[in-house]
Formats: C-alpha cells, structure tokens, sequence
C-alpha cells in the first residue's frame, strides 16, 4: 500500500473496535529508563486533558473537559488507585492510562476496562504505550478483575497493534459488527492474529 497514515489518522474510515483478554500471565515490559509511574493527585485533570490533546483525542480543551466529566466525573475518589501516569526525569506527565470500567452502557460481563491509553506526542515512539497497558493491566488484575477489556477505533491502527501485541483480540461480537473495521486493520498492519479477516483495499480503508 502506497498510502502512508498518522497514528491517529482521520482519513481511515472509522469504526468502533473492542478487544479483550484475560489477566492470566500477563505481560512485562519495564519503562524506558529515565521514566517513572505515578498514580493520578488532585488536580491531575488538566494533565491528562494536555495528553490526551497532544496525542489528538481531542481537538479542543472544552471537548477533553466534557470527556473528563463523562467517563470519571463523580468517580474521582476512584482515581488514586486506577489512573496512572508516566512522568520523565523532569517530572513531567507524558502518557496516561486508567484501570476503569464501563461507566457508559454497564458491562455485564464484569470485565475490567483499560480507558483512555495515550502518549504525549512528542514522547511517542520511546517505548512507553507497552509498558503502560502492562502496568495497567496489573492494576485491573489486582482489583479482581478476570478479564480486561479495551475501545479503540480504527483511526488508532497503530495503538490497535500495541494491543494486539500484549495479547489482546478483538471480541467475538466485535469481529461479526465492525468486521470491515478489523478488515482496515489487517490491511493496515498484517498482523498474524487477523489472518481470519481479508484486508481490505485501499478504497475501503479511506473516509468517505
């Protein structure tokens, strides 16, 4: 494929895309030296609002503060023990990851779910996105959690392929409703655990 694509990239057509995997033997990956977790403080928000920006969740402050409120407002007595950060040597925050649960639609599956997995911009690309959902994971085995769960969309190939690459698949419902989604990722990737799906062309990977 000639195309070239962002990590992020608006161009891919977007589907919706959810993986998941149980938290037996689970995976390690130590951080780059020069970099530490921290769990999230008081006052920590506006952090990972600036991550989640750079990283291109969000266009726009206002959009980052009404996901804030969506996914953890009211839970943020929560955040100590589930939301962490990487900082570097300067004590920085460049990624984010939480330890979190369906809040929207109430997974009855009783999975954990890894929420809102990003790498500052400039820091991507340094080994940090393994070490982070390992180091969530754990989290998420530790609260008794027997499986964790993960959302992500097809416009984050790239992180799609981080997951995939610490053991994750995508959920059988998943594969039958955005079977096209997992297609743009085969194409995109020709990762080995996708050889059940076709790639799709180049016509079908590209917005509308």
């Amino acid at each position: 494929m000639e195309l070239k694509f962002d990590n992020l990239d608006e161009r891919i057509r977007y589907y919706e895309l959810v993986l998941e995997r149980d938290l037996t033997d689970l995976p390690e990956h130590p951080l780059p030296e020069g970099y530490r977790f921290v769990f999230y403080r008081p006052g920590d928000r506006d952090s990972w609002i600036a991550i989640e920006r750079s990283a291109k969740e969000f266009s726009a402050w206002d959009q980052g503060l009404a996901a804030w409120e969506r996914y953890f407002g009211g839970h943020e007595a929560l955040l100590p023990d589930r939301m962490v950060f990487i900082e570097n040597q300067a004590g920085e925050k460049v990624a984010t990851a939480s330890a979190w649960f369906d809040v929207i639609h109430g997974d009855p599956s009783g999975a954990g779910w890894v929420h809102w997995v990003a790498v500052r911009r400039d820091c991507q690309g340094r080994g940090l996105s393994k070490p982070l959902v390992a180091c969530v994971l754990g989290l998420l085995k530790g609260l008794g959690y027997p499986r964790a769960k993960i959302p992500t969309q097809t416009t984050s190939w790239v992180a799609v392929k981080v997951y995939l690459d610490l053991g994750f698949r995508p959920i059988p419902q998943n594969a039958i409703h955005s079977r096209d989604g997992w297609r743009i990722v085969k194409a995109l990737t020709d990762y080995p655990a996708l050889a059940g799906f076709d790639a799709a062309g180049e016509e079908e990977i590209l917005a509308q």
